[in-house]
């Protein structure tokens, strides 16, 4: 094994408790005539949304914990948290009290943590990066990354590219395995086009091909080669349209999750890469992709299933 490899292990997930399908969500026929949606759920891929009535945080601490869990570690040996969330709270001076009642839930004590925000529905590949980065170099040995987001409003659940649910989702970032499941993270690679950063009504399949070209090139790969692309959950047409521009095959594209679990925010890919690799976790040397894309930006982290050590 290279001395230098980092793992990404025990991804877990949990979603919000109250499961409510789109046809009794009662903003949806208004919003889809606002937004000239054909009220088509088999076209766009509509099923269920999951709701909490709880706080972001418990989501988080939930998430975390079962990773923790399955990957039978102590929260002490947890020696720093990645955290990754598009909405803070609001005010700077709350910050602080948000962060330390998710690392008391936890457990993990005073270990370094690392907030990620500003990469939207990219936030948890921006924070695996960062982890993965940390490990590399070094810093940390054992990271957990958690990403977690609720909709502000019910209104706000339903746009012109998803249907969102709240959920929250987490994995050990490590320098040496400590779980039965597992995957080599060969490397991350992000495209921008600062220009397209402040809409919000496409997304770029020229980007995706270049951190295709980015991961791959390197390694000799080809995307053909994949074994699973798990991108965010955004409508079917919309995500199969963008990821077959970017030279993916449709059956290499995981879009089970569309109506089963909705748009989690950033939490999306390392859902579909637990549900789609299932209880026995990944196959020894195959190649999987997660990816996520936003108006003007797309991130992608590249694994390798490893076989339990």
């Amino acid at each position: 094994m290279n001395r230098d490899s980092v793992f990404l292990e025990a991804p877990r997930y949990v979603l919000g408790e109250m499961e409510t399908a789109h046809r009794d969500l009662p903003e949806l026929p208004r919003r889809a005539r606002e937004l000239r949606m054909l009220p088509d759920a088999s076209l766009w891929g509509w099923g269920s949304v999951h709701r909490t009535a709880g706080a972001v945080e418990a989501l988080a601490v939930a998430s975390g914990r079962e990773t923790l869990r399955t990957a039978g570690l102590r929260p002490a040996e947890v020696d720093a948290l990645v955290l990754c969330s598009t909405r803070f709270p609001d005010s700077v001076d709350t910050h602080g009290r948000f962060a330390a009642r998710i690392m008391a839930g936890l457990g993990i004590g005073d270990a370094a943590f690392f907030g990620v925000t500003l990469n939207r529905c990219a936030n948890l590949l921006a924070g695996l990066w960062i982890a993965h980065a940390l490990a590399t170099a070094g810093a940390h040995r054992c990271i957990l990354v958690v990403t977690a987001d609720r909709a502000p409003t019910e209104e706000a659940r339903i746009t012109d590219f998803a249907l969102f649910s709240d959920g929250a989702a987490s994995c050990l970032v490590t320098r040496a395995r400590v779980a039965q499941e597992g995957w080599r993270i060969l490397a991350g690679a992000a495209a921008q086009d600062t220009a397209l950063l402040d809409r919000s009504d496409e997304i770029s399949s020229d980007l995706a091909r270049q951190v295709n070209d980015s991961l791959l090139q390197p390694l000799s790969l080809r995307v053909e080669e994949l074994a699973g692309l798990f991108p965010t959950n955004l409508y079917r047409p919309i995500t199969l349209m963008k990821e077959r521009q970017a030279g993916f095959r449709t059956e290499q594209i995981y879009t089970d999750n569309i109506e089963r679990v909705g748009h989690c925010f950033a939490a999306d890919p390392l859902i579909n890469l637990v549900d789609r690799t299932g209880p026995g976790g990944p196959r020894d040397g195959d190649h999987y992709l997660l990816a996520a894309s936003v108006p003007g930006s797309r991130i992608g982290v590249l694994l390798q299933g490893t076989a339990a050590q």
